[in-house]
């Protein structure tokens, strides 16, 4: 046990920044965040891993296009795949037999995957490492949390009040565990109507922002509505790529200045 994390600690220890994307429920577009992230930050120069640390929904290789790749192995460890110069990604998905074989797992079979992804993937030098939790405060939020003692955290919610009362309790759950929350996201703020231009608050608007002040955490942004990041998503390919000039694309763009602020 010692040993192994001793390589966990040796192999994070090329990273810069470990940011964990949580979100208190489903249905947030929590992996859609952390792939765009990871994305944006390749875009702006940076070395970045993105880790699929959802077990039981593994997302990330389909809204990249990489679903149907292969992980080898080799005497340096478990090689991610390479999505772009400047990102690799790592994920339960590569590992699956087929797209449909649901993970059968309890906890300590989870806890002994993360434990190879953090310790076993040849990740080399990083300035980032977005890892992407499954929705709640169970056992992976749990497993990271204690495994990578100077990660930070960045919530993202909706607007809507249910969503809201969860966002709190996954701001909780990080200062509980001393995981520093660098801000909360608000997501599906808004939508601009093609036809009219008219701003439609399908959601609610504001409702993030709201509970990043009641909890006094920095609050990074807003993403609007936008149809263009499901298709870009389905089709594999990050919407800031191919709709760099969009309201959303520009808003990404935004928030990652403020994460770099945060974690300076």
């Amino acid at each position: 046990m010692m040993e192994e994390d001793e390589r966990i600690a040796n192999n994070l220890k090329k990273i810069k920044h470990k940011i964990v994307i949580m979100s208190g429920k489903g249905g947030v577009g929590k992996s859609t965040v952390a792939a765009t992230l990871a994305f944006a930050f390749s875009l702006e120069g940076k070395e970045v891993g993105l880790l699929d640390v959802d077990i039981h929904g593994p997302n990330i290789p389909k809204m990249l296009n990489i679903e149907n790749e292969k992980v080898i192995a080799d005497d340096k460890g478990i090689q991610p795949i390479i999505v772009s110069p400047k990102l690799k990604v790592m994920s339960m998905a590569f590992f699956l037999s087929s797209k449909d074989s649901p993970v059968i797992w309890r906890g300590p079979l989870k806890m002994r995957a993360i434990k190879q992804f953090l310790g076993d993937v040849s990740w080399g030098n990083l300035d980032y490492l977005i890892i992407d939790l499954p929705p709640g405060t169970g056992d992976e939020p749990l497993s990271i949390a204690q495994l990578i003692p100077d990660g930070k955290a960045i919530i993202v919610t909706t607007p809507q009040d249910v969503a809201l009362l969860d966002s709190r309790k996954a701001v909780m759950f990080a200062k509980t565990l001393n995981m520093p929350v660098l801000g909360i996201i608000e997501n599906m703020s808004g939508f601009l109507c093609p036809h009219c231009g008219k701003e439609i608050n399908l959601f609610k608007v504001g409702g993030g922002e709201k509970a990043a002040l009641q909890l006094n955490v920095p609050f990074l942004g807003r993403i609007p509505i936008d149809e263009k990041i499901v298709e870009s998503g389905d089709k594999g390919i990050p919407f800031i790529l191919e709709y760099k000039k969009s309201n959303a694309a520009q808003a990404f763009m935004e928030i990652v200045k403020n994460i770099e602020k945060g974690v300076k």
